[in-house]
């Protein structure tokens, strides 16, 4: 699969980012799966029968089906599964496929392209699907990387790797919130300067750099995706000076809210 081209992707619906319902079930499937199907779980907890072949999910659980495959699914409706899933099948039939289940320990930048993926679908995008076409290569390369890390690698880096990223993914998830480097650095029961240091190793960039543009980020698609103005972005990001919120957003994107909006 690494040997196909973006283009020799065909990308098929449906796709999507969603909370499954409390009563929510993937019935056994009577026909195989026609193609492949990228199937992530973002949260909650479940289990996935594969091909007779029954695995525990949670968050960074990962398959890809592939034709000919039969698959189901349930979840604990206290703890529902957030799933994104992605169909597409390719031109030629690929010399290598990653394999069909891993579990991933470093979910941040995972998730960042499953996001790009769904986004470049919500809207009419110019040149849509070249993206997505190339953002889901890198997503397979990806699995690729993670079924050809060795075990001992994996286990030599694990709880550093998981609290800094674990922290990564929390600050992304509440761009709003004023986060202190003490409290995070707290929250990976880590020292501040350590914290600090190995955040900005394992995420490439400072903390306090982070924390923006996942701010920024987030009030882009508030500004382009749910008709937010500008005082009510900056406002529900934690900005009091709107002009100040102005400025930062130019300098990270080129371009101000309102020419967004």
């Amino acid at each position: 699969m690494l040997q196909l081209t973006p283009e020799s992707l065909i990308l098929l619906p449906p796709l999507a980012k969603i909370v499954c319902e409390p009563n929510w079930r993937w019935a056994p499937r009577e026909k195989p799966m026609p193609n492949f199907d990228l199937f992530y779980v973002w949260s909650g907890e479940g289990e996935v029968e594969l091909n007779g072949t029954a695995y525990e999910v949670g968050k960074g659980s990962c398959f890809l089906f592939r034709p000919g495959d039969f698959t189901s699914a349930t979840h604990n409706p206290q703890k529902p599964l957030v799933i994104t899933y992605i169909h597409f099948d390719t031109k030629d039939a690929p010399e290598q496929i990653p394999d069909r289940y891993r579990k991933f320990v470093d979910t941040v930048e995972f998730e960042h392209l499953l996001s790009r993926y769904v986004r470049l679908f919500l809207v009419k995008t110019f040149a849509a699907e070249l993206e997505a076409q190339l953002v889901l290569k890198q997503l397979l390369i990806h699995l690729f990387r993670e079924d050809m890390q060795a075990p001992v690698e994996k286990k030599a880096s694990n709880q550093l790797t998981e609290a800094i990223h674990e922290i990564a993914n929390f600050v992304r998830q509440n761009p709003g919130v004023a986060h202190r480097v003490e409290d995070l650095a707290q929250r990976a029961q880590l020292s501040p300067r350590y914290f600090s240091m190995k955040f900005k190793e394992m995420i490439g960039m400072s903390v306090q750099s982070y924390m923006i543009q996942t701010r920024i980020e987030r009030a882009q698609h508030l500004l382009m995706h749910e008709g937010m103005n500008v005082t009510e972005v900056a406002d529900a990001l934690g900005y009091r000076d709107i002009f100040f919120f102005s400025r930062q957003f130019k300098q990270y994107t080129g371009r101000s809210p309102s020419e967004i909006r």
